[in-house]
């Protein structure tokens, strides 16, 4: 028979073992499901699909979609399209699909988000989509890798291919489509408006590059807002929202975002309805990821 202190003994040195061999254990199921993880497929987002489109001067494009199972709602869904697709397509789907656990309704939309067919997050291609040709200079000079200028063609894609072939392929409702843009695209969703007011209903601009080339597209506004204060059913047509981070590191940004704000707010009266909201804490690149839930109640709002 073992003596107490033999047993204690005993009773540590197996303890030790068994902690020594744990690490050694821990590492073979580590290597063991490091082997079983590279035969695994890659995670599928649910309620999506995702195809690539041809424009007419062949230019290809991905379409990212984001719907609701079941019935669709009377009249058809609502459609919130989203620019800078391989970005920002999670965030606004899952966005869109975590709100059907509180039946909030936020969840019967369709987000349909234009991007690009490679993994890139941003592809070089958005300057030329969401940009005129570039004037000034010195800007011109800096970004002389990247092409300017397309911004019409892509417009016309958006409006006479994209949107025609998701009318095609789901219910929706042709009265409530909404745009979202954020840097170069909130600029583009800007031109948008001033350009085809009433072409959406709710236009969402995050982070808007209003400095851009010398601020061109205040004359865009100017133009627009004779318009509008000449035919108040173009005012009427389409809502504007504003989102701007506190920190964004081009500091005119924040003061351009509040005083085109105030400017639009000065437009009420000719129709149109807007907002604009200063985020604290946040900088141009996290904009998106808080504007998403105020993007969707946006794209929601009706009449």
């Amino acid at each position: 028979m073992l003596s107490v202190t033999k047993r204690l003994f005993l009773g540590v040195s197996i303890a030790a073992t068994a902690a020594c061999l744990l690490p050694a254990l821990a590492f073979a199921e580590m290597r063991n499901s490091e082997t079983s993880a590279t035969t695994t497929n890659a995670y599928v987002m649910p309620e999506t699909e995702v195809w690539d489109m041809e424009t007419a001067h062949g230019d290809k494009y991905r379409l990212y979609v984001s719907r609701p199972e079941g019935d669709a709602p009377d009249g058809g869904y609502p459609v919130l399209y989203v620019l800078d697709g391989n970005a920002m397509f999670a965030g606004f789907a899952e966005a869109r699909r975590i709100q059907s656990v509180y039946n909030s309704g936020l969840d019967k939309m369709i987000v349909v988000a234009i991007g690009y067919p490679n993994n890139e997050l941003y592809d070089g291609r958005r300057m030329d989509d969401f940009t005129p040709s570039i004037k000034n200079p010195e800007l011109k000079a800096l970004y002389k890798d990247y092409a300017s200028g397309g911004r019409d063609d892509f417009l016309k894609f958006l409006l006479e291919q994209v949107r025609p072939e998701i009318a095609n392929r789901y219910p929706v409702n042709e009265d409530r489509q909404s745009l979202f843009g954020h840097s170069l695209g909130g600029l583009f969703a800007l031109h948008v408006l001033y350009s085809n007011p009433g072409a959406f209903h709710s236009i969402i601009a995050a982070s808007p590059t209003i400095w851009w080339d010398d601020q061109f597209i205040l004359a865009e506004e100017r133009a627009y807002a004779e318009r509008i204060k000449k035919n108040r059913l173009l005012g009427a047509a389409s809502r504007v929202f504003i989102y701007t981070g506190e920190l964004e590191e081009t500091p005119v940004t924040v003061s351009d975002s509040i005083a085109l704000g105030k400017r639009l707010e000065t437009l009420s009266a000719y129709g149109l309805r807007s907002e604009y909201e200063i985020l604290d804490g946040e900088t141009h690149i996290t904009v998106p990821s808080r504007a998403v839930t105020k993007t969707l109640r946006a794209a929601m709002q009706w009449p």
